[in-house]
Order: C-alpha cells, then structure tokens, then sequence
C-alpha cells in the first residue's frame, strides 16, 4: 500500500481529530498525518519543512486564510494534491480557489465514501468537485466569450460541448454518455482540447475555462 504525506489544515480542532481517523481508514492509501495547522501562519511554518503529497485545506483559517497560503506556497506546492474541505459553497470563492490552484472543493457536509472518493480522485492527478460546489448558472455564459474562446484555440463545437462538461468534473464515461458518443472519442476529444489550450491538468483546464468566462 503506497504512503502519502498528509497536512491537515483547519482551525476546529475535533474536526481534525475526526478527519485522522476517517484517513486511517483509507482502503487505497496508507495516509500519514505529516502535520496540522491551525492557522494560516501555521501552514506557512510546516510548508518550510517540506512539502506533502497531499494538503487537506479549509479556506477559512485565522492568520492568513487558505487562499492567501496558496498564492504564497504555489512553488512550495507544485507537487502537492490540494483538496478544499470547507463549508463555503459561494461561486466566487470556490472560482478562486480553483485559480488558486486547489484540485478538488469538498464541503465539509460531506459523509466518508465522498471524502474517500475526493482524495482518490485528486491523488490519481484529476479534478475532484464535489457534491453542492456549483461554479454558478452556467446558464448565463455569454455566448461572445465563448465564440472568442472556440476562435481563439480553433476548438470546434464538439470540443466546446467536452469542454463545457469537463469543467462539471465529469470523466470521459460520463461525457460519452451525455453526448452520445464512445468513451474512446470522449478521450481523444479531451486529449485534443487540452492540446489545443496548451495545458497538460484537468485542474489547468478548468482554470483557463473560467479565466474566459466560459463558467
């Protein structure tokens, strides 16, 4: 069973306790407490004595929050899986976080087989959005942002269609079965949109899709 280094970041402390014992738990991981940081500051001071595999952050924490930790540590973190275990549900906060380099955004309402399935997901080095995180109607996407965004990276109609569903975090089954098209074709239409953008992370994908308005 492969050992990864956690860090817990949060400021209640018998939810840390209980997170510990629901990793302990891990079927697929031996998951090993490197530390926990009740602060900001806190987070900052362990980050200096090496970096984990994977950063378990609540986004509000006392003594700079967790999105001014990631903009201060994203060299620190270049090899860390972030995952945002937090109780902010807003579209803004949980865009920014995302731009801040989070992988995965879990409320803390979640139950343990959510829990389990995010930090797999992240580790595996996808996208992990979890259960009530919305990046808002995307209803409302204004067409001309998405015109110049297909123009400018020549993406066709399909791919915007894959793109679109990729930033929902759904995988290539799902997206085919959407679409009505082969798991295969799901896969290569991902291959050549991320091609296409320049970016080689699921988690860079939906980043740029956002910094463009398209959600």
């Amino acid at each position: 069973m492969q050992v990864l280094n956690v860090i817990i970041a949060d400021d209640h402390q018998l939810f840390v306790e209980s997170l510990k014992l629901l990793l302990q738990q891990s079927e697929e991981y031996r998951l090993n407490i490197q530390g926990v940081a009740y602060s900001g500051e806190e987070l900052l001071e362990l980050l200096k004595l090496g970096a984990p595999d994977l950063l378990l952050l609540d986004i509000n924490i006392p003594a700079k929050n967790g999105l001014e930790v990631l903009s201060l540590s994203k060299k620190t973190l270049k090899n860390t899986r972030i995952l945002a275990l937090t109780m902010y549900d807003d579209p803004k906060i949980i865009k920014s976080a995302f731009d801040g380099g989070v992988d995965g955004y879990l409320l803390k309402n979640c139950g343990k087989a959510e829990l389990m399935d995010a930090i797999s997901t992240v580790l595996k080095g996808d996208v992990f959005v979890g259960k009530g995180v919305s990046f808002g109607n995307q209803q409302t996407v204004n067409s001309d942002f998405e015109d110049i965004f297909r123009k400018k990276f020549s993406l066709t109609k399909r791919e915007l269609e894959v793109l679109r569903l990729i930033t929902q975090a759904r995988n290539n089954n799902s997206i085919a079965k959407e679409l009505y098209i082969s798991e295969q074709t799901a896969a290569v239409h991902r291959k050549n949109i991320m091609r296409k953008i320049g970016v080689n992370s699921t988690a860079a994908l939906i980043r740029m899709a956002y910094d463009n308005q398209l959600i």
